[in-house]
């Protein structure tokens, strides 16, 4: 379990590169900056940026092989967590980061640019209004009730796209709101960064969820 800002920073670096850690270190610089201007994430938060924020969204990258090259989608982004984070640390892949509200799209689009992240497309609209494509992954961090998520995004979803859902400490109540047959196709895994919080996790890599992110935060 990671406990502190250094582990953080350690478990996040040892699923990227140098590149896109110096990346990453000033998305942080970054959204300390714009905070100031605008609540991007809670203040108390700010001292364990790594922990509670970065490391927290870098952890989905456990889920995914690093040969997927379908586009991921990330819903209700907000502040860039876990879409720009993702975006950060595999800058070749296409990462649609969907967010309605105007100072928000305004800041991703800034970080965006700032980072060089070419291959992230901002979406600044309500999912209702982006066109329909195929998603590798979709994930939310904080964007609707499961019964709403699924509804508004599963026009993005194949028999191959893999759901990965940060629910916090309310992952499994989240998960009981579902039908049993909807319920049947996720499970929840433990978060490293919080072992209270859980991941609700669907599609492919429910039958063999890859390790690397445990092994690494352990």
């Amino acid at each position: 379990m990671i406990a502190s800002e250094s582990a953080a920073r350690a478990f996040t670096a040892s699923l990227c590169d140098g590149v896109a850690m110096e990346r990453l270190e000033k998305l942080a610089a970054l959204l300390v900056e714009e905070n100031a201007r605008q609540n991007l994430i809670a203040r108390a938060s700010v001292d364990s940026m790594w922990q509670r924020h970065i490391a927290d969204s870098a952890q989905l990258l456990g889920y995914v092989s690093r040969e997927t090259i379908a586009p991921w989608l990330d819903l209700g982004t907000g502040a860039g967590f876990p879409g720009l984070v993702i975006a950060a640390m595999r800058p070749a892949w296409k990462v649609h980061l969907v967010e309605s509200r105007k100072r928000r799209i305004e800041w991703l689009e800034a970080a965006r640019d700032a980072l060089g992240l070419v291959n992230c497309m901002v979406e600044g609209e309500r999912l209702e209004q982006v066109p329909t494509f195929a998603a590798g992954v979709i994930s939310a961090r904080a964007f609707a009730p499961m019964p709403r998520l699924l509804e508004l995004a599963e026009r993005f979803s194949t028999k191959e796209t893999i759901w990965l859902l940060p629910k916090g400490r309310s992952a499994t109540q989240d998960l009981q709101s579902l039908g049993k047959n909807q319920r049947s196709l996720f499970h929840v895994e433990h978060s490293v960064t919080d072992s209270e919080a859980g991941i609700i996790i669907g599609g492919p890599v429910q039958q063999q969820v890859r390790p690397e992110a445990r092994q690494a935060a352990s």
